[in-house]
């Protein structure tokens, strides 16, 4: 009975449908040429690949917007379209498509030109995927911003010092500290980030031979593929601890492991990687012929860094930084 219900699913019934479409989309334009294959203004795969276009788009097509309206209906409480009528439907629109591609399939038939017409639409619709996510997700935020300040006074939300969520009500949801603290950490992770970064990126572009190169900036990036869960672990059960047995409890700031210095400190590490790459990539775009006319003039080589590399260079390592300065505040 599986093997029948496999053999009758959706999918597979489109399969054979575009399959079908494209050796009868074949057979038709070699019969029109009659032999002779020059007079047609496609090659007969060309019609071929037509029909499989013309049977696959339309069917996936379908297919998305009757699931959208089914679920939409679901979601509403209306039983707009059942999952019978989705399958004939989407059935109905494949067969229409292949019958249509065979039909066309003539001498005069630009079938290469139709088949990039299919896939230019596969693209526009690809396109058109990450525009309408990005306005989902605007109006997403918009709709519960808009339903979160009918429950809590926007005044105390923007200007209150209190967060304290309760669960059970009578919360208080002031910004304040969430920014404090958002740009507290993000300032300890950038003072440390960005000197390390900077300076590992000046001796691995400047100092550093090839050898040494390749195999000190394999082992920095790799921080970069490090998950940011297992660096919270790390900031919680090794750092924390380390910060309050060696620097809190002595100098009588505290017992508790959680700090914002730890998660400052954490968090430069996991930026230093971006920052080294970014600002390698900017001190390596310098042209070497500005170096060789700062040694020509009798400047060493920590002049020439100083006076001529990093100013060079300086658009690209700030970009870096701002762009890394988000991240951390993202985090």
């Amino acid at each position: 009975m599986w093997f029948l219900d496999v053999l009758f699913s959706l999918p597979v019934l489109v399969f054979a449908l575009a399959t079908f479409g494209f050796f009868a989309a074949m057979a038709r334009a070699n019969a029109v040429s009659g032999g002779d294959i020059r007079t047609l203004a496609a090659l007969p795969k060309a019609h071929g690949n037509n029909a499989v276009l013309s049977v696959v788009v339309p069917a996936a097509a379908s297919l998305i917007i009757l699931s959208l309206i089914q679920l939409i209906g679901q979601q509403q409480g209306v039983e707009t379209l059942t999952t019978r009528h989705v399958f004939w439907a989407v059935l109905a629109t494949a067969a229409i498509g292949c019958i249509s591609a065979i039909a066309r399939s003539t001498a005069r038939f630009r079938a290469r030109v139709a088949s990039e017409a299919w896939i230019k639409s596969l693209l526009i619709a690809a396109s058109t995927v990450a525009v309408l996510t990005t306005i989902g997700i605007v109006l997403s935020m918009v709709f519960e911003t808009a339903n979160f300040f009918q429950q809590y006074a926007w005044i105390d939300f923007f200007f209150s010092a209190e967060w304290s969520p309760n669960f059970r009500g009578n919360s208080a949801l002031g910004i304040l500290p969430l920014l404090w603290g958002t740009l507290y950490v993000s300032l300890i992770a950038l003072l440390i980030a960005v000197p390390v970064g900077l300076f590992a990126a000046i001796y691995l572009s400047e100092y550093a031979g090839p050898r040494m190169r390749g195999f000190v900036k394999p082992m920095i990036e790799v921080l970069a593929g490090i998950p940011t869960i297992v660096y919270g672990l790390f900031a919680l059960i090794t750092i924390g601890p380390l910060l309050r047995d060696y620097f809190a409890q002595p100098l009588g700031l505290g017992d508790s492991a959680s700090s914002i210095m730890s998660a400052g400190l954490v968090m430069g590490i996991m930026l230093v990687p971006f920052v080294s790459s970014l600002s390698d990539d900017a001190i390596n775009a310098v042209p070497q012929t500005m170096r060789d006319g700062s040694f020509a003039v009798g400047a060493t080589q920590s002049e020439t860094i100083r006076q001529v590399v990093i100013p060079a260079a300086l658009p690209g390592i700030v970009g870096a930084c701002l762009l890394y300065t988000s991240d951390a505040a993202d985090e």
